[in-house]
């Protein structure tokens, strides 16, 4: 697959995927305002559920390559691909929630972590430092699709910031990385979170990335289970993801599944998103 291969979208396009990335971000509303120690994985699958039915949309995951959850909620040393069940959360998890919403055709797709209440304090503030840099982390990616000129400058940026951590010692996951999106959940091109020897494809009006840096407190070898879907880091150490999907449109970048665009995120970098609303 080449450059020539990314499929590039129309302002009205763009229109459209905002509004499927707005229910991603209902569910994520959603989602933080039930999520609590003693509730299940499952249950917040079903918080999910009732929002993409409530907004008459469908969840990208569930089907794909038979994938039984309407989300990914990812616990503790899980990386991704967690698969919602009987699991309670407990007081002090790091849960991170991939979710998404397909509409009219147009898919969206971004997550989110947390750490709950309770459990040993130490450790809650380990949890909450890896959950802010790995946010920090995205917005920083992000910020390249105005600040850089190739998709290869997100994974530069990352790979900078998180390297560069005076005292930490972060895994950068390799093995997942982020995507195009649009008529499909997985697109050309690859968004690599981290430095590669190919700059990637130059950014151009039309192009809808997610950006998805994972992190690990310890080092980012993984394995799957047996379950072929969940990834855990194979030291045992915390991981943490989060995820947007960004457009670059006529006049500027928007990020389709924040509510506020970007505004917030970007600030720091001088970055003002640009709305086609």
């Amino acid at each position: 697959m080449g450059h020539q291969d990314i499929q590039l979208k129309s302002d009205d396009q763009i229109r459209l995927m905002r509004k499927a990335g707005l229910i991603v971000a209902d569910i994520h509303a959603a989602i933080r305002k039930a999520v609590r120690p003693g509730v299940t994985t499952k249950d917040m699958d079903n918080v999910a559920l009732s929002v993409l039915d409530a907004a008459g949309a469908k969840s990208n995951f569930f089907g794909y390559y038979d994938y039984p959850g309407q989300i990914c909620v990812s616990v503790n040393e899980v990386i991704v691909h967690g698969i919602p069940g009987e699991r309670v959360l407990e007081p002090g998890d790091l849960v991170s929630f991939d979710c998404g919403a397909v509409r009219d055709g147009w898919h969206g797709d971004a997550a989110f972590s947390v750490v709950l209440p309770g459990g040993d304090p130490e450790v809650r503030k380990r949890r909450e430092r890896l959950s802010s840099l790995t946010e920090e982390s995205m917005w920083r990616g992000i910020a390249q699709m105005a600040l850089g000129s190739r998709v290869g400058d997100i994974g530069r940026a990352i790979d900078d910031f998180v390297v560069g951590l005076p005292g930490e010692q972060l895994g950068i996951v390799e093995e997942y990385v982020g995507h195009g999106i649009g008529t499909a959940m997985h697109m050309e091109p690859d968004v690599p979170n981290f430095r590669t020897r190919s700059r990637g494809a130059k950014f151009k009006a039309g192009m809808v990335l997610c950006v998805e840096p994972m992190l690990t407190a310890g080092s980012q070898e993984n394995v799957t289970l047996e379950d072929d879907w969940t990834v855990v880091t194979l030291d045992g150490s915390d991981a943490c993801h989060w995820e947007h999907e960004v457009a670059i449109h006529s006049k500027g970048i928007w990020v389709l599944t924040a509510p506020d665009g970007g505004t917030a995120g970007l600030a720091p970098y001088g970055v003002v998103p640009v709305p086609l609303d």
